[in-house]
């Protein structure tokens, strides 16, 4: 995460005069009450298999997830792009994708493979690793598939709510970065961008004032185009260790205590947490080895001690919808 603060940092915002501070949170700017700790949960993954489809849709309609986003290449797509017409009102972006990380389970690009061949590794998929993608890719190449996901989703009757990326990918390039914004400016989707108080990414990630200041460039930019603005990010569940051999109770009650302890480091403003709820089916082990994890999020979600804290400590949940609502009423 720091090389990816890093980049932004060179790309957009060398030439702009530092913020050392931000003197009112995005959540203030859009319209939330001063301190208020506004905050999406929000799941990752959706459309890859049938176990991540079912775990979203769990985490959404009986748990206290509030927002996901769809990864459009993956053979899922349409079986959650058609619970999605059927309840209208979830808040669904784009987990825009330019890797293809498991072993068996595999992707290609939308945009088709003669049009990005950068994209695409020996076997005809997208690459496997981030660091690969930027390796091979063009930033050209980048957009086209960004803009190829994102007419899939229309062409599906699916208009995306934001836009976030894949294992970061977008992030870890300056011209991937530039053109992640610039996508998002031009077609109105508000793009998932940490760029207010950053505390929780300062304090994981260890990073300095100077970055920060940039970050906080970042979002004045973004904010003057007409999008809405995170003012943090939390990050941490996919890392939260999750022993082998737990009951679905024991797993519940400890990714639960897990993620409540760290929500005692959340500050005011907006900030989106991202998990990947998923419930996994036999077939879901020969995918990836990340099923407890993934089952431990949706438990989580759908904690009754988990609600019940976010209602004792009075965090506002909303969605990126709201987000850019509220976002459009201002000048």
């Amino acid at each position: 995460m720091r090389s990816i603060l890093f980049l932004l940092c060179l790309i957009i915002l060398s030439h702009q005069k530092i913020s050392a501070q931000i003197d009112t949170t995005y959540a203030e700017r859009l319209g939330w009450p001063k301190g208020s700790k506004v905050l999406i949960m929000h799941v990752d993954d959706a459309g890859m298999s049938w176990d991540s489809n079912e775990g979203a849709f769990q985490a959404l309609t009986k748990g206290v997830a509030t927002s996901v986003s769809v990864m459009m290449p993956c053979g899922w797509v349409p079986g959650f792009v058609h619970q999605l017409k059927k309840n209208p009102t979830i808040d669904a972006g784009l987990h825009l994708t330019l890797t293809s990380e498991w072993d068996d389970y595999r992707w290609g690009p939308l945009s088709g493979k003669p049009t990005v061949p950068g994209l695409v590794d020996p076997e005809g998929a997208l690459w496997p690793e981030v660091e690969d993608v930027v390796k091979n890719a063009s930033a050209d190449e980048v957009e086209k598939e960004i803009l190829a996901q994102i007419a899939r989703a229309r062409q599906m009757g699916f208009e995306p709510t934001h836009m976030d990326s894949h294992m970061g990918t977008l992030f870890a390039s300056p011209a991937f970065l530039q053109r992640y914004i610039k996508v998002g400016i031009q077609e109105r989707i508000p793009v998932m961008m940490p760029a207010g108080h950053c505390s929780m990414i300062a304090e994981t990630n260890k990073l300095d004032p100077f970055t920060l200041g940039l970050l906080r460039n970042a979002g004045k930019n973004l904010w003057s185009n007409g999008l809405p603005v995170l003012d943090d990010l939390h990050n941490e569940t996919y890392g939260m260790k999750i022993p082998a051999g737990l009951s679905d109770q024991a797993m519940q009650k400890l990714k639960t205590k897990l993620i409540i302890e760290s929500f005692q480091r959340l500050k005011p403003g907006v900030t989106m947490l991202i998990v990947h709820c998923t419930a996994p089916s036999p077939i879901f082990k020969h995918i990836s080895g990340s099923g407890d994890v993934r089952k431990s999020d949706l438990l989580a979600m759908q904690s009754p001690e988990l609600k019940a804290y976010l209602q004792k400590e009075g965090i506002v949940l909303t969605t990126w919808r709201e987000l850019m609502e509220r976002r459009k009423k201002l000048k």
